[in-house]
């Protein structure tokens, strides 16, 4: 609610306010981490449904409480820990707020917006939906274990990834009801087919806005062919990330690691230039630099030394249920999880045991706050000289408490408009 008013009123998109408020370096620097965030992320989307597609072949709550997967209130502290109360809640914040705040492809979203009004309805309408979701994903992780505490499918080898979970239970439970499975299927591919059109367009949008345009003597109808050809290059890039997705780990914690290792610095840039007047272009820099070598530092340390068990808690999961040969049974016999000691038993860096097991919940709060702390230091100890006063028009009117009271003359920019 506090950054969408100032995209409105700009009509313009999110990344043109880098240069306004710092420097074309530093939007150009903000580009091109905007296009690999949202490539990485939207292989992943695309490799989601086809999981869906490979996977070959009475419900009680109290199961789900019983097996420990209701332990809501684990306020342990430890930023060690993967999924504590405050990991999610902490974490969560600066990842949503770095999603819907500054993301390219909803601040195209905002600008389409009749009015301001239209821009924060559409957002509220977004948060109950979101939550619905959030809700029923929930409740789908209870539903599993219920049908399957017993006999756990990963574990007995009866899918490959645990991503493939949902679509094996569809599949078991639902395969006597005609057409079921094919609905689910085709919920599955109508949700990817909005992410990623959203994602491709925004791509192609930013790159001729911010690489092509300020460069080029390209007419309008240029650019628009342009741009549509970029469209066909960049969904081209996107499946071949959904090709390298398979060797990411998990989908959700994937998304989760790419969306807070790039995107928690932007959003230290974002909340660097718009709360704090005496940041100025040098610092800007110097923070975006600094959080993103941090940020990419702790996610593939994380990604070379996988985090010891103690601090991933994974729960019980059992086969005894299985209607399996004595063979089998002796090759799975409780969970895939225990081979993981060797991590306590092989010799590791100190980092190995600190840093790089920091829940990947708080990739995007390290990045930002990184951003900001680097880049006001860096602000104080130069010139020390607002970048908008003397080069822009500073005017008065701004009644959002949440921005700086240092403005721009967004005339200069109006002649800027972006392809969507």
């Amino acid at each position: 609610d506090n950054f969408s008013p100032q995209w409105v009123v700009f009509d313009s998109v999110s990344l043109q306010y880098l240069e306004m408020r710092f420097d074309k370096a530093i939007r150009l620097f903000g580009t091109v981490l905007f296009i690999i965030q949202t490539l990485l992320y939207t292989g992943l989307v695309i490799y989601a449904p086809a999981l869906a597609l490979n996977q070959v072949s009475g419900i009680h709550l109290c199961d789900s409480a019983q097996g420990g997967r209701l332990n809501i209130w684990d306020f342990d502290p430890n930023p060690l820990r993967r999924h504590t109360f405050w990991t999610v809640i902490i974490g969560g914040a600066f990842l949503w707020t770095s999603a819907y705040g500054i993301n390219q492809t909803q601040v195209q979203r905002y600008v389409s917006c009749k009015s301001l009004f239209h821009a924060k309805m559409s957002l509220y309408v977004n948060l109950v939906s979101l939550w619905t979701i959030n809700l029923c994903s929930i409740f789908c992780g209870l539903c599993l274990y219920s049908v399957y505490k017993n006999c756990d499918p990963w574990t007995a080898k009866r899918v490959n990834t645990q991503d493939q979970l949902m679509p094996y239970l569809v599949l078991d439970i639902l395969r006597a009801y005609p057409g079921i499975p094919g609905l689910f299927v085709a919920a599955v591919y109508s949700g990817t087919l909005s992410t990623v059109s959203s994602s491709v367009n925004a791509l192609a949008a930013v790159t001729v806005t911010d690489l092509i345009r300020p460069y080029f003597s390209f007419s309008e109808q240029q650019l628009i062919w342009t741009s549509k050809g970029l469209s066909i290059f960049y969904g081209a890039l996107c499946i071949g990330m959904a090709g390298l997705a398979s060797l990411m780990g998990g989908l959700l914690q994937a998304a989760i690691s790419i969306f807070g290792t790039i995107g928690g610095p932007v959003l230290g840039l974002f909340v660097l230039g718009i709360l704090f007047p005496c940041a100025n272009s040098k610092g800007g820099l110097a923070g975006l630099v600094s959080g993103l070598a941090i940020s990419l530092w702790v996610c593939i340390g994380a990604q070379v030394y996988h985090p010891l068990p103690a601090n991933t808690r994974p729960l019980t999961l059992k086969t005894h249920g299985c209607n399996f040969t004595i063979a089998e049974a002796a090759l799975t016999n409780w969970t895939r999880y225990p081979t993981q000691a060797s991590y306590i038993t092989s010799a590791q860096p100190w980092l190995a045991d600190n840093w790089y097991s920091l829940s990947y919940l708080y990739f995007c709060p390290v990045g930002t706050l990184v951003v900001i702390a680097v880049g006001l230091a860096v602000s104080l100890l130069s010139d020390n000289k607002f970048d908008l006063v003397g080069k822009y028009e500073k005017k008065s009117g701004n009644t959002n408490i949440a921005f700086c009271d240092v403005e721009l003359d967004i005339t200069k920019y109006q002649s800027r408009r972006t392809l969507t």
